[in-house]
């Protein structure tokens, strides 16, 4: 490929391509909320009788300050039992909760039975282990069993889902929804130890399914009292 001037410009290009995707995709929404905020910001200083272009600086901070400050209150909100009788409204129109659900794939911060684990899970091999996700960690129909998705690579869109044995499941604590993705893109050009930029653990570091799941109930109790 080096010897080829033409081929090496385009296979540089596009590894530059999907090394910005992520990032553009992020700046882009980013700034579409923005934008949002941008023309309420306009629209009270014409209210209160300034002149949004004779204020540039100040129009900027404001409008960021605001918008930071919404992210706040729907982050507190998306907490409290007035946000679950909003969803329970929303979730009657078609489609929503479906959409919410893809959405939710994606968020590495939930909390409690539905936050995104990163696991190591046996027997699907003779030797070794693999790397999926729960994406809920309530137990499935048969008892002592939990619910494990193997993502393909390196299009993590696809997969399979395995009821599996809590005894079987090892957690990896620290790892989020991206760290695994980054593995999956990778198509293990990376480790899971680079990407988390630790060595390698022996399982008895690792944490057993039944011992998380344990010591997540009894933080739960803690903050109920």
């Amino acid at each position: 490929m080096n010897n080829n001037p033409l081929k090496h410009f385009t296979h540089t290009a596009v590894q530059g391509l999907f090394g910005l995707l992520p990032a553009v995709i992020i700046v882009v929404v980013i700034l579409w909320l923005y934008s949002k905020i941008d023309l309420l910001v306009g629209w009270l200083f014409k209210i209160v009788g300034f002149v949004p272009e004779n204020h540039q600086f100040l129009w900027f901070l404001l409008a960021l300050g605001i918008f930071i400050f919404l992210l706040y209150i729907v982050g507190h909100f998306m907490k409290t039992k007035l946000a679950d009788f909003f969803e329970s409204l929303l979730e009657k129109i078609p489609g929503y909760q479906t959409i919410k659900d893809i959405i939710n794939i994606f968020n590495s911060s939930k909390e409690g039975d539905n936050q995104v684990l990163v696991v190591a899970i046996r027997g699907f091999a003779n030797e070794g282990y693999n790397l999926g996700l729960m994406y809920s960690q309530k137990e499935s129909i048969i008892k002592d069993h939990y619910t494990v998705t193997l993502s393909m690579s390196p299009i993590p869109n696809g997969g399979y889902m395995f009821e599996v044995h809590k005894d079987n499941i090892f957690v990896i604590k620290d790892a989020t929804f991206d760290d695994n993705l980054q593995y999956l893109l990778s198509m293990g050009v990376k480790s899971f130890a680079d990407i988390l930029k630790t060595g390698p653990k022996t399982l008895n570091e690792l944490t057993l399914l039944s011992d998380w799941l344990e010591g997540n109930k009894n933080n739960h109790a803690k903050k109920v009292l």
